[in-house]
């Protein structure tokens, strides 16, 4: 049987095949964007309520109304002496979130809060020696990047210049590490490659020097050369070995971004991806049925932990976006983790399930005991920034 099809619009189909036809509307929704599929790899079309405009505005106006945090946490009876790492993360995530969603109120928003720390406040500026403290400049380097205001550019660039430059007072150890090429806050924990990643990161991207991108990346490939495990995951330390949740999210969150700014030409790219990969396909093995990822990634009665799940669902949809990855397999996941997140985000804005800051430690109990806090900034940012990376 055939069925005619009639001219339109100067194009003219012949006589088709009836089967022809029908096997045509069967495919037609397959080549549309609908959830799930090719298209859009499964990182669009979300349930009312849960999109990464509505999720990450929660997430930023709770940051925008909330005071500094000491190590993240919101007792407010324990004052910050300057702002720490978290504050941080949650800050340039919001300053990205704004950017990313056509928010300039917000960004302006973002601005007013740092301006006091440029005067009246600057005692809460962190100072330069430490990983955890020079990471801040990862955020006048994006206020700069947004307003041009060259206060912000000077700013920051002396959070990254001092993660190489030796000061005097630097100890035998960190004197080695700078005479190998090496920041000289370098400790060997996977928390530093967000850390020093991130600074670094943002200030090629205001300088568009390659020194600092390029150094970044060295410091990367000595970190996977020598702490990860051939399973493709990190023990918290050398001297902790157990698979931490957020350490490992420190470091999925970091190879990211340092992939998504570093030129592909650079010599130390193909060895990054390498790194990545791996450990981005050991993370699909350990993801849970709720799409949570747990406290110690490889131990099944471990507690579901929201930071280290925003982290890992960060690196997938960066990836995803980037074509680093599968886009049916870590798209279907990421939208699993962006969801489980979802779910943890109570009627205050406030991620719930997080781990409490974590030293490393040297039992398995240690890690499984840790508080477990609601609204602490080491979940808000990360989700956060899972909102920018689908937005983007």
């Amino acid at each position: 049987m055939r069925i005619l099809v009639v001219k339109k619009e100067g194009f003219a189909w012949d006589l088709l095949p009836i089967w022809a036809l029908l096997l045509f509307f069967v495919l037609l929704p397959m080549w549309g964007c609908a959830p799930g599929r090719q298209g859009d790899a499964g990182l669009e079309n979300w349930p009312e309520g849960k999109s990464p405009l509505d999720v990450g505005t929660r997430l930023a106006e709770d940051f925008l109304r909330s005071p500094h945090t000491l190590f993240g946490d919101r007792d407010t009876s324990r004052k910050p002496q300057y702002i720490t790492y978290p504050d941080v993360c949650a800050w340039l995530g919001g300053l990205w979130f704004a950017q990313a969603s056509a928010n300039p109120e917000m960004a302006a928003r973002f601005e007013e809060r740092f301006l006091p720390l440029l005067d009246a406040d600057s005692q809460l500026l962190p100072r330069p020696n430490h990983v955890d403290n020079n990471v801040f400049g990862a955020v006048p380097l994006e206020l700069y990047l947004q307003t041009q205001k060259k206060p912000f550019l000077h700013l920051g660039l002396m959070y990254a210049d001092t993660q190489w430059d030796l000061p005097a007072e630097a100890s035998p150890a960190d004197r080695e590490w700078a005479r190998k090429g090496y920041s000289w806050q370098t400790r060997v924990w996977i928390d530093d490659m967000f850390m020093i990643t991130a600074v670094q990161a943002q200030a090629f991207r205001t300088t568009g020097d390659p020194g600092y991108i390029d150094r970044a990346a060295r410091e990367m490939v000595f970190y996977l050369d020598t702490i990860q495990l051939d399973n493709g995951l990190f023990y918290h330390s050398p001297e902790a070995p157990f698979i931490w949740g957020r350490g490992n999210g420190w470091m999925a969150a970091g190879t990211a971004e340092l992939l998504r700014l570093l030129p592909r030409e650079n010599p130390h790219y193909p060895r990054i991806m390498e790194g990545y990969r791996l450990m981005m396909n050991a993370l699909l093995k350990y993801q849970s049925e709720s799409g949570m990822w747990r406290q110690i990634v490889d131990d099944p009665e471990a507690w579901e932990e929201s930071s280290s799940t925003a982290m890992f669902t960060y690196a997938f949809i960066t990836g995803v976006k980037n074509g680093w990855l599968d886009p049916e397999t870590y798209g279907a996941a990421a939208r699993k983790g962006w969801l489980a997140l979802v779910s943890h985000l109570d009627e205050q804005d406030r991620v719930t399930e997080v781990c409490a800051g974590t030293p490393i430690g040297y039992t398995r109990e240690y890690y499984l005991d840790r508080p477990r806090i609601t609204g602490d900034l080491h979940g808000q940012a990360p989700f956060l920034w899972c909102a920018v990376a689908l937005l983007r």
